[in-house]
Formats: C-alpha cells, structure tokens, sequence
C-alpha cells in the first residue's frame, strides 16, 4: 500500500512539472518576469502532495529589497518557501549535480556557491546583489547547513557581504535583511517530540530517497514559517552585528514554536 501512495504521489508531481516545463523553458530563456512565478505553482502542488500544512506568522517582505536569512531543517523547507512567494535560493555548488534535485533547482534560478572556492564566493555575492538590486527575494539558509530542527545554528556572515555589494554598486535606497525561521511542530495532529523531528527534519548524513518516502507515507504535517523583524542595512551596517541580530530572532522564533508558546506569544 505505501508504495501506491508514494508512485501515485510522484505521478502528480511529475504530470505538474511536465505541464508547466515547456512555458518556463521559454520564460527562462527569454527572461520573461513569469519565470519567477511559474515555480510557486509546481510547489504549491507539491504542499499539498507532501501534505504539508502551512502557518505563516509575521509579514511577508514586499515592495523593497530583502536578502532572507533563515535556518534550514530539510528539503522540505525549499518546497514550503517556493509555495509562498517568488523567490529564489543560494545553494550549495554539489547541489547542481543532484539527480533530479539539481535540475529543479536550476530551474528554480538557484544560486550556486563553492564555499571553498574565494573567487567563487565573489562571484555568487555578486550575482546576489545583482538579483536584490532587481528586487528580488533571495532566501540564504545562513547556517551554510541543514540543522535538526531543535536548534538554530549559528548564522554565517560571509555572504551578508552580498547585500553591502548591493547597496554600494548598485545604489539602492533601501534594503533589509530579513529573518525567518522555519519550524515543524505537528504530524497527524500531534505535536512532534524531539526524537521525531528527524521524520521531518534531513541532516547529517541522512539517505534522501528513505527520508523521500517516510515524508511521503507519513501523514499531514504542520510547519510554521515566521518572518521577523526586518533589519535595515546599508553600507555603514556592521555584517556580522546584523547577522547575529538575524539568528537570534531566528532562534527564538524556533524555540517558541517547538515549546507550543506561539498561541501565548500570538495573543500578548
């Protein structure tokens, strides 16, 4: 039985993918502005195969310039986030060459990074700029890795360099960092114990296909994605203080939401 669900779930991804494929090629390779768009709408399938419910808390960024900072539990969160708005993601440069992942997330307009590589990282800060001198939102998973969903790992600064770049090269007026933390908090309705968030959360050196299908035959699960305070930054901004300043409003989100506060904290 679970293998029909899995084949029959994969089948509805795969009908959706090929019925929009051919008008994002061109798009792509036309660089029509549909072509941020078009992916929301595979993802937004894609929730609701995954059955993933989502609760989204604080206010979306809109109408100005944001370079996202959030923590990173799972695949899963590029899913949720590409539901919600058109965004595009930093990712690492291995991810390229993933089996089908890479592929949707070419087709994603991801960025890719080599952080071994310092003119790599040159390079990826600039194509960053450039996308938020657009106005566009570019999420960076700022731990530079997948955590285990009970905690939020230190963020990163080095590709907050990116945002500096933007506002000094290309002029902008305004421009925020935007904090966000993503939390998986219920699966069937149950609150997920912490010895549960590895059915959710992918880390480590976790098999994907495994995970892949326990995610598929598991039952509805609830994540909530809670934007932050945007901080402002321009190129007096200290990168790292701003960064830290992300991460722990970032961290507190995470631990309320996995301590069941988010109801008291919603009516103070």
């Amino acid at each position: 039985m679970k293998a029909l669900v899995i084949v029959a779930k994969i089948l509805a991804l795969v009908v959706t993918f090929f019925a929009l494929f051919p008008l994002h090629a061109l798009a792509l390779r036309f660089e029509w502005p549909i072509a941020r768009r078009l992916p929301m709408r595979f993802h937004r399938v894609a929730v609701r195969v995954l059955g993933a419910r989502i609760v989204e808390r604080g206010t979306r960024p809109a109408g100005h310039p944001s370079l996202v900072l959030s923590n990173h539990c799972s695949w899963i969160d590029i899913v949720v986030l590409a539901s919600l708005a058109p965004v595009s993601f930093v990712a690492k440069s291995e991810v390229a060459g993933w089996p089908v992942f890479g592929f949707l997330a070419r087709m994603q307009r991801s960025i890719f990074i080599d952080r071994n590589s310092r003119r790599a990282t040159g390079e990826a800060s600039a194509t960053i700029a450039r996308r938020l001198a657009r106005g566009e939102l570019v999420v960076l998973f700022a731990e530079g890795t997948t955590s285990d969903g009970n905690r939020v790992l230190p963020f990163r600064a080095s590709l907050v360099g990116a945002a500096r770049m933007a506002v000094d090269e290309h002029a902008l007026d305004e421009l925020a960092l935007q904090p966000l933390a993503i939390t998986y908090i219920r699966r069937n309705g149950l609150p997920l114990a912490r010895a549960e968030r590895p059915d959710l959360c992918w880390y480590g050196d976790m098999d994907l296909v495994p995970h892949l299908a326990g995610v598929l035959t598991g039952g509805p699960f609830d994540v909530v994605v809670h934007w932050g305070e945007p901080i402002p930054f321009d190129s007096a901004s200290d990168r790292k203080h701003a960064t830290r300043e992300a991460w722990m409003q970032a961290r507190r989100f995470v631990s309320d939401a996995n301590a069941g506060r988010l109801r008291a904290r919603s009516d103070d």
